[in-house]
C-alpha cells in the first residue's frame, strides 16, 4: 500500500534526513500512550524521556517495547545525544539535559503541570527545539508570552493534535474555508458532570482507567472542559456567552438547534461563541455550528442530510487525544507550522472557584483536588472581577475566608510569586494594564531578562 498525505511526506522527509527524533516530558498516562505510540509510528521516534518518576518511565518504556539494554540513564544532553546516535533511548530526570540534547528536534511538554510547563518550553526554545503544548493548562495561562518567546527564537509553539482545542480548531479551519459563518463550536462532555467531585471518591475508577485520581477529576469536576474552551477561545477569537458556558444537554442531532443564537431558536445571545454539551452522542467528539450565507447552500446542506437548518453542525465524532500528538511534532519538523497557537491578546479566562470553604491561610492544592474547580469566562467578565487564573491557583495562599462555590481572587488570595509562570503572568497583566492586589508588584522590570 503506498503512503498518501502526510504520511508520504514523512516517508520522504525520513528517507533523506532521517527519523524526526522527539524529547517528550511526562510518563503518566498522555505521556506512556504517546511513547507507545511512537514506537508503532514510521519516520518518528522518541529520543529522550525526561520524568521524575524513574519506576513510571522505565514502565512506560517496556510497555512500548523497549528492552532495559536499550534504555540509557542520562544525566546531560551530551548523555542524551549518544543513546540517540546508537539507536537507544535516553532516560533522564533532567528536562534541560533534554531540551539541550542536539538530537532532539521537539519537545513535547505532557506533565499538566502550569508551571513545569512554562519552564520546559522556555528551556526548550532557548535550545532552538520546537515545542509542542499537550499542557493546557500552561496554554491558558501564558501562550501567548510562550509564542512570542517562540517566534523570537525561530521555532515553533503549538497546542496538540488530538486534544479536543486543537481538534475543534481543525474542522472550525474546515468550516471558514467553506465560508461558513462559524455560530459556535465546543466539545462533548466525555464524563459525568459533577462541580463538586475530589479524588477520594474516584479512586476505585481511576484504578480501573489506569489513571491518576486527580486527572480523572479535573474531567468530571468540569475543570478540564472549561481549560479546553478557554484554549479554543484564546486561539480564535470566540468567547464564552455566559460565565461558565452554558453546557445544555443537547444531544448530536439537537447541537445546531440549541447551540445558536436565540434568534435561530437557541440558547446564544450571540454568534461566535465556545460551549460545551453533556448530551447524549455528542462525547467524544467535537463541533462546530456553522450558518451558511446563501439560500442555494442551504438548500444543498439540508438536502445533503447535515440538519433541517438554518444552522448546522459540522462535527468530528472522536478526538484520539494522546495518540495524536506525535502528528502536531511532525508538523513542526515538516512544515514549519502550528495546529494551534494563542492570538496576541486573550479574550477568554479560565478562572478558579472553591469548591469547599477555605481559610485565610490555607496553602492550596492542585487542579482536580480538594480546593478549587475551573470556570469560564470572557477576559473582560474576569479581569473586572480581580479573578484568579486557574493556572495560578496551585500553591496560592488565601488571605481571606472563601465560601464554597466563590470565586477565587486576587483579594482573597496570594498566588506563588516564586512560580516562574506567576512572574509571567503578572508581567502580561501589567502590560494590559490590568490592575493586580498583589505583593507581585514588587518585583518590578528585573524580571523581564529571566524569561528568555
Amino acid at each position: 500500500m503506498a503512503n498518501v498525505g502526510l504520511a508520504a511526506e514523512l516517508k520522504a522527509y525520513a528517507d533523506a534526513n532521517g527519523e524526526i527524533v522527539v524529547g517528550l516530558a511526562g510518563a503518566g498516562q498522555m505521556g506512556t500512550d504517546m511513547v507507545v505510540q511512537m514506537m508503532l509510528m514510521p519516520g518518528v521516534r522518541l529520543g529522550a524521556l525526561s520524568e521524575v518518576n524513574m519506576d513510571a518511565a522505565r514502565a512506560a518504556l517496556a510497555l512500548a517495547g523497549w528492552s532495559e539494554g536499550d534504555i540509557v540513564k542520562a544525566t546531560t544532553a551530551s548523555d542524551i545525544d549518544a543513546a540517540v546516535e546508537s539507536g537507544k533511548v535516553a532516560l533522564t530526570e533532567d528536562y534541560q539535559a533534554l531540551c539541550g540534547s542536539g538530537r532532539v528536534q521537539v519537545v513535547i511538554d505532557a506533565t499538566g503541570n502550569p508551571n513545569v510547563g512554562t519552564l520546559i518550553a522556555l528551556e526548550a526554545f532557548r535550545n532552538g527545539k520546537h515545542v509542542v503544548m499537550l499542557n493546557v493548562e500552561a496554554d491558558i495561562t501564558i501562550g501567548r508570552h510562550l509564542r512570542e518567546e517562540a517566534a523570537k527564537a525561530g521555532v515553533i509553539y503549538t497546542g496538540a493534535a488530538g486534544d479536543e482545542p486543537a481538534a475543534t480548531i481543525e474542522i472550525m479551519g474546515f468550516a471558514q474555508a467553506l465560508g461558513f459563518d462559524v455560530v459556535c463550536a465546543g466539545k462533548g462532555k466525555n464524563n459525568p458532570l459533577k462541580f463538586d467531585a475530589t479524588p477520594d471518591a474516584y479512586e476505585d475508577e481511576a484504578r480501573r482507567r489506569n489513571m491518576n485520581a486527580r486527572m480523572l477529576v479535573e474531567f468530571v469536576d468540569g475543570s478540564k472542559t472549561m481549560i479546553e474552551m478557554v484554549a479554543v477561545a484564546n486561539a480564535t477569537g470566540l468567547v464564552p456567552d455566559v460565565p461558565g458556558m452554558h453546557g445544555p444537554a443537547a444531544t448530536r442531532d439537537e447541537l445546531a438547534q440549541v447551540l445558536c443564537t436565540k434568534a435561530d431558536g437557541g440558547v446564544l445571545s450571540k454568534a461566535g461563541c465556545v460551549d460545551y454539551s453533556i448530551g447524549k452522542g455528542v462525547a467524544p467528539g467535537v463541533f462546530c455550528i456553522v450558518k451558511p450565507r446563501h439560500p442555494r447552500v442551504l438548500e444543498r446542506m439540508t438536502d445533503l442530510k447535515v440538519g433541517p437548518g438554518p444552522c448546522y453542525t459540522i462535527f468530528r465524532p472522536y478526538h484520539l487525544t494522546s495518540l495524536e500528538v506525535p502528528l502536531s511534532a511532525i508538523r513542526t519538523v515538516l512544515k514549519g507550522q502550528p495546529d494551534m497557537t494563542p492570538v496576541d491578546h486573550p479574550v477568554a479566562e479560565c478562572v478558579a472557584v472553591a469548591k469547599r470553604d477555605i481559610e485565610p491561610g490555607a496553602s492550596l492544592g492542585k487542579i482536580g483536588e480538594y480546593d478549587y474547580r475551573g470556570f469560564a469566562m470572557t477576559w473582560a467578565e474576569a479581569r473586572d472581577a480581580g479573578a484568579l487564573p486557574l493556572g495560578l491557583a496551585e500553591r496560592a495562599k488565601a488571605t481571606r475566608p472563601i465560601k464554597a462555590g466563590e470565586k477565587l481572587t486576587y483579594a482573597n488570595c496570594q498566588p506563588d510569586d516564586s512560580m516562574v509562570v506567576t512572574q509571567i503572568r503578572q508581567r502580561l497583566d501589567q502590560a494590559d494594564g490590568r490592575f493586580v492586589t498583589s505583593s507581585l508588584y514588587s518585583i518590578g522590570p528585573k524580571i523581564d531578562s529571566d524569561f528568555r
